[in-house]
């Protein structure tokens, strides 16, 4: 009968470690997936209701659609066979249906005042808002980390009374008066930047970046006063009041490296939900800056959809923006995993 040598524990306990990690790397990625199916069906309603607020409050303004793009001299029955073409004269909900089981396919349906497909409009106007709204989420972030990071490292510092005091300013003044006194300073006065021309990427980096930082940083400034108040606040109560930062400074760590490795990378989830949150209050600030420099962005389509009453490109651009608002949520929960741990495993690790 054969004997079966036992084995040793240094080689039992690698098989162990190999083991545990494949299981703890796949309940990682079953919850990363669960939490990609959850949002993808909450995505649904949301949209849904989105588009339905949309529709019900373009019908409640006064005038006539057809009577507009007609002009004030067309006939009655002009106005009315109008009306029948673009299913004006059909009830409130059948064209909302109407509506929502094309866009459900993919087509938007052609702009009441040009004739030109809604999906074409959005692919030429969504890339200049979203390089404006990016643009000023780096450099309102860029700032704001270091500057929260030095205020919070000495608390009522030079440093940290002078960057409440502008935070304080930022806050209280709206974007556009900024704006206004952005192209007093660096377009008229200076000369540095221009104030209109938007020059798109596809004539040249550099061109496209003097378009578009004043834009940007009109729309940057508010962000930055925001997330450096909101940040310095967080780090500061965690550095005074956690134990894993008492541990850390017990271990013997430098204050600089119990802040930047410790406080600054927990009080990010603060800053990371905030940031979520400004892209959807963003898109009001998008339409008023765009008409201020010119910009041939979707926030400018939409002012003039809406003065227009043209509900095709309103519907478009509202569940464009739905879904750029839906997919930065998700965004944020899967940072939220790469920060903390605990997130990524969920409680069966913890």
């Amino acid at each position: 009968m054969a004997v079966i040598a036992p084995q040793s524990p240094s080689t039992i306990l690698p098989r162990v470690a190999v083991r545990a990690g494949r299981e703890v790397t796949r309940l990682a990625t079953a919850r990363i997936v669960r939490v990609i199916v959850r949002r993808v069906l909450l995505a649904i309603p949301v949209i849904i209701g989105v588009t339905f607020i949309t529709f019900c409050l373009l019908n409640l303004l006064p005038g006539d659609a057809a009577q507009s793009l007609l002009g004030l001299n067309a006939t009655p029955s002009a106005v009315h066979a109008l009306e029948i073409k673009l299913h004006l004269n059909e009830p409130f909900f059948t064209r909302y249906w109407h509506w929502i089981s094309q866009a459900a396919q993919g087509n938007f349906g052609d702009s009441l005042a040009s004739g030109q497909s809604v999906s074409s409009i959005i692919a030429q106007r969504l890339p200049v808002s979203l390089e404006l709204i990016g643009l000023a989420f780096v450099m309102s972030i860029g700032c704001a980390v270091p500057v929260a990071v030095l205020a919070a490292r000495k608390p009522r510092s030079i440093v940290d009374r002078l960057s409440l005091a502008v935070s304080m300013v930022g806050l209280s003044t709206p974007n556009f008066i900024f704006a206004f006194a952005l192209i007093l300073i660096f377009a008229v006065k200076l000369k540095v930047f221009p104030a209109l021309n938007y020059t798109p990427i596809s004539h040249g980096l550099g061109a496209n970046l003097r378009t578009m930082v004043l834009p940007a940083a009109s729309i940057a400034f508010g962000l930055f006063c925001s997330y450096t108040r909101i940040l310095r606040g967080d780090i500061v109560e965690r550095m005074v009041g956690e134990d894993y930062i008492l541990a850390a400074q017990a271990k013997g760590l430098t204050p600089t490296r119990v802040l930047f490795r410790h406080a600054l990378r927990n009080s990010l989830f603060g800053l990371l939900t905030l940031v979520a949150i400004n892209l959807g209050t963003l898109i009001g600030s998008t339409v008023i800056i765009e008409q201020i420099f010119a910009l041939p962005g979707i926030g400018s389509e939409l002012f003039q959809a809406i003065d227009n009453r043209d509900i095709p490109i309103v519907f478009g651009i509202v569940t464009m923006l739905a879904l750029i608002v839906v997919v930065a949520n998700l965004i944020t929960d899967l940072l939220y995993s790469v920060l903390d741990p605990r997130v990524r495993y969920g409680r069966r690790v913890s």
